[in-house]
């Protein structure tokens, strides 16, 4: 069932890391930045609503949703006085995953619906869309996922492993110049549609978005 579940998110555009305990849940969400936690209840080293307490006791903030066979009413009633923000039980819809998902990304502390605005470039995190000068461009998935992460942080570096694990899950087969490429892909359409900034590379750092540095010349 995780793996279908997996496939039919990666389908969705939807990134995905997959752990199988209690401890790599952890150390996942210690480490790293998620909109959501999806959380069984019966793991190989306890019980998932164990693991909610202990997230919310350390105030940590990432929306939990709980997907699990155990469905009766008091289950439900103690998964979310544990903590959770939401509780599915098997067997269950994809579609209404996905619809429970995106209310909790909505409202979840780590991303705003507000669009993302610099020089003449807005994003808009609701549609994905990305216009230049009020023109709607295209860029592939990751493309918008790179270009996310650097307008989240206008102005400043944003590291090589912040925006690779923005890309990619743990599971992708990443080669070493792939985040290169994505931004070489990136710079081109900005240049075309006339974009009024341009993506610096810091040297051993990573990358930053800026406003295009425009010079006239007199003579």
């Amino acid at each position: 069932m995780t793996r279908a579940l997996l496939d039919a998110l990666r389908r969705r555009d939807v990134l995905a890391d997959h752990v199988r305990t209690i401890a790599d849940a952890d150390a996942m969400i210690c480490t790293g930045t998620y909109d959501a936690l999806v959380l069984d209840r019966r793991l190989p080293d306890g019980e998932g609503l164990d693991f909610v307490a202990t997230l919310r006791q350390r105030r940590h903030p990432v929306p939990i949703l709980i997907l699990t066979a155990l469905g009766s009413v008091d289950h439900r009633v103690d998964g979310l006085d544990c903590g959770a923000d939401d509780y599915l039980a098997r067997p269950f819809a994809l579609e209404e995953l996905l619809a429970r998902l995106r209310a909790l990304r909505r409202r979840g502390p780590l991303v705003s619906d507000r669009n993302l605005d610099f020089g003449n470039l807005t994003i808009d995190p609701r549609s994905n869309e990305i216009c230049i000068a009020g023109s709607v461009i295209e860029f592939s998935r990751r493309e918008y996922l790179v270009l996310e992460a650097l307008l989240r942080r206008p102005n400043r570096i944003v590291t090589r492993p912040n925006l690779i694990d923005a890309v990619y899950t743990l599971e992708d087969e990443i080669e070493s110049n792939a985040l290169d490429a994505h931004i070489s892909r990136i710079r081109k359409k900005l240049v075309l549609a006339g974009a009024a900034v341009e993506i610096r590379a810091v040297r051993n750092l990573g990358y930053l978005i800026r406003s295009r540095v425009q010079t006239a010349i007199a003579s």
